[in-house]
């Protein structure tokens, strides 16, 4: 009787340590790993919500990037951490198509982590060197299935966003181009800035500048719906391609076991830093806006990697390419 006494006074403390726990949450800095390398526009997002999460939660968010393996490195390590809220993972759609690209993951995607919230959805843009000679998107599809062969088109690497964008480029057009993998989004841009690449398809937030500047020939959106900020551009459906929508999805992970009360806590300061004037000024500068409040939750994120997983797995498969 004696040992149903201290076993339940046991239980009642233990039961009260993970709200104190959270309450406290956090006391010291968070370390938010970006899987891929500084200046990105993955990078990009990060820093820009950071700050703001920082000042909500009255602790610093120090980014810390680890690329590598399409992001998988990274994710790899936060999977790995311990499950107290101050490792946490900002990773984009690549979370979703890497547990179809790589065949064997140090972790399993759906069961390593827990969920904070979307951060934002980037849409993208198909760009090409400055001289191509298309003048316009019918034209571009024309000359690409026509040139197929003799045509370049970049990316960052296997498993990054531009990588996918150029993917499902290639499947709707039924053309199969030479793909040309870079060590990252800014060497890949330098080249076609350069002029060694062709074509190349990567984020607003990557590509805005050098359409203002004129110095990339950009020719549609793969939005449903044209953008604001370049309303002249078309999307894939004008065009014909159906199947040509695809934006880049952000979200914030913590290793699996953190206390619910903790990513509750990261989303309440993801909303609050999706919710500042500077923030969404900031995202509309890049072509981009910030998650809505129901959006950046825990259930959201987690329904929205589930039904990711789910769409690029047949694409990855038709196409027969992998990172291992």
């Amino acid at each position: 009787m004696a040992f149903k006494t201290v076993s339940g006074a046991l239980l009642a403390a233990s039961m009260l340590t993970v709200p104190a726990f959270a309450q406290d949450y956090p006391e010291r800095q968070i370390t938010m790993i970006v899987p891929f390398s500084a200046g990105g526009p993955t990078d990009t997002v990060a820093r820009l919500v950071a700050e703001r999460m920082s000042a909500d939660l009255g602790q610093q968010i120090v980014i810390e990037n680890m690329g590598g393996a399409g992001g998988t490195l990274g994710a790899g390590r936060v999977a790995s951490a311990e499950a107290d809220g101050y490792t946490v993972l900002l990773h984009h759609i690549g979370m979703a198509t890497a547990a179809t690209l790589y065949r064997s993951l140090a972790y399993d995607t759906l069961e390593a982590f827990d969920y904070v919230g979307l951060v934002t959805e980037v849409p993208m843009v198909v760009v090409a060197r400055q001289d191509f000679e298309p003048a316009d998107f019918p034209a571009f599809v024309d000359y690409v299935k026509a040139n197929a062969d003799d045509l370049t088109l970049a990316n960052a690497g296997i498993g990054s966003a531009s990588h996918l964008c150029g993917m499902l480029l290639m499947q709707s057009l039924e053309a199969s181009l030479i793909t040309v993998p870079y060590q990252g989004t800014g060497p890949a841009m330098t080249d076609l800035l350069g002029g060694q690449v062709d074509i190349m398809c990567d984020q607003t937030t990557n590509t805005t500048q050098q359409i203002q500047g004129g110095t990339v020939k950009a020719y549609a959106v793969t939005t449903p719906e044209r953008l604001d900020l370049f309303a002249d551009l078309p999307t894939g459906t004008e065009s014909g391609l159906a199947d040509f929508n695809v934006s880049i999805w952000h979200g914030i992970y913590t290793p699996k076991g953190t206390p619910a009360e903790v990513n509750e806590r990261l989303a309440t300061a993801l909303q609050s830093a999706l919710a500042d004037p500077g923030v969404a000024e900031s995202m509309a500068n890049l072509g981009t806006a910030p998650s809505t409040a129901e959006d950046a939750t825990p259930a959201a994120l987690k329904a929205k990697l589930e039904a990711e997983i789910a769409r690029w797995q047949p694409v990855i498969e038709s196409a027969g390419v992998y990172a291992d």
